[in-house]
């Protein structure tokens, strides 16, 4: 993972007050990848290939670009993950510019490399004459705004306000929608992409699978259903057992690679049984994922009664019914996973479809049957208390 801007991350975040006040402005605090610190690093050190660079865009805008024929516009969603964009105005942040071009005139110039911000919503043109005459595309095909992948996934998902999305892989991602804004150090904020009075909240948590198959060897579980019989010897809440489990230095919450594990009493202790080992991994996992949900903006205060909100399992880890009874018994929500994979493709298709034929129609009414899904686990009662009472 590039983490060669530390250096403009930390001028960034200097530059605007703090890392919260850049999160309050821009939906995260200054991370590497994020294309703003990236300019600035390119501009710090590549000054003649900044002078020479006409317009900078995205992945998202840039392959629109190919498809009208001319350049596009940055969508307000993918825009987010630039620590560049005012998230509840969906402009350009005068502050953070500022940051990256100290003077007027270097502003203005900025601001004509980078364009204006779209609506992720907004129909671009119609699709260049070179498509239709190579590949026969119609003359009136229309092109929509592209936007990045988790953003399309959340369309690709369907996913309404309190519904949650879990991908279970290498690492975790959890995204969900979201009708306030509320930023948090850890995380990210963005335009929600189907709804623009709403947003999408996105957490990437580091140590996934891996973490969870290395405890699987540590207890000498020779596949998934030995590691689930050790879980099923447990009770939930792990006899006030937990563990805390990081392969690798953890993003979210920023702590250091290690396990950590505490017993009933709250003293660290080196090891667990196989049984309370197998559980706490996947116990962790799951709570810390509501932990942070909860410090973005996930409402969680009334669910210790029974909830209409979904939770939807994908990645390779999705098929784990162990995982998802303990997510369902944490979130006290019912637990699908999807029919259809590849939902950041689909959800693409499912938003241009919806802005250029079904514009005035809600996305939803027109987009859920699009794709299917299936319950995988309800929330357990006696559970559910145990989990409640954890955080």
């Amino acid at each position: 993972m590039d983490s060669s801007t530390t250096e403009e991350c930390e001028h960034m975040e200097r530059a605007v007050g703090g890392p919260m006040a850049l999160a309050n402005i821009t939906g995260s605090r200054a991370f590497h990848r994020f294309s703003g610190n990236q300019i600035l690093k390119i501009i710090r050190k590549e000054k003649p290939v900044y002078d020479l660079t006409e317009r900078i865009s995205l992945v998202s805008s840039f392959v629109p670009s190919i498809l009208c024929g001319h350049i596009v516009d940055i969508d307000e969603g993918d825009a987010g993950g630039m620590n560049l964009m005012d998230v509840k105005k969906g402009v350009w942040s005068e502050q953070c510019l500022a940051v990256l071009a100290s003077t007027h005139e270097e502003a203005e110039i900025l601001m004509k490399k980078l364009g204006s911000i779209c609506s992720s919503q907004a129909v671009l043109g119609t699709i260049s004459s070179y498509f239709c005459e190579r590949y026969g595309f119609s003359p009136k095909c229309e092109i929509v705004a592209f936007t990045g992948d988790n953003l399309s996934s959340l369309a690709g998902l369907c996913l309404q306000s309190g519904d949650v999305a879990v991908s279970l892989g290498t690492s975790d991602t959890l995204f969900l929608s979201l009708s306030h804004y509320r930023p948090a150090l850890e995380g990210h904020i963005f335009k929600n992409p189907i709804d623009s009075s709403a947003f999408m909240g996105m957490l990437c948590f580091k140590n996934g699978s891996f973490t969870r198959n290395r405890i699987r060897k540590m207890v000498v579980a020779s596949d998934w259903d030995a590691f689930a019989a050790l879980v099923t010897r447990t009770p939930p809440g792990n006899n006030g057992n937990i563990g805390f489990y990081f392969d690798d230095n953890e993003i979210v919450p920023n702590v250091s690679r290690g396990d950590y594990r505490f017993n009933s009493r709250g003293e660290q202790v080196s090891h667990f049984e196989v049984e309370t080992e197998a559980r706490a991994v996947l116990e962790h996992q799951c709570l810390a994922k509501r932990l942070h949900a909860e410090n973005i903006g996930y409402d969680i205060s009334n669910r210790i009664v029974c909830c209409s909100e979904r939770i939807f399992v994908t990645g390779g880890a999705s098929g784990n019914r162990h995982i998802a009874q303990i997510l369902a018994d944490v979130f006290n929500c019912c637990v699908y996973a999807r029919e259809s994979t590849d939902s950041a493709a689909l959800g693409g298709a499912l938003r241009a479809r919806h802005c250029s034929i079904y514009r005035e129609s809600n996305f939803f009414n027109v987009s859920a049957n699009a794709t299917s899904s299936h319950l995988i686990a309800e929330p357990n009662s006696d559970a559910v208390k145990v989990n409640y009472n954890l955080l």
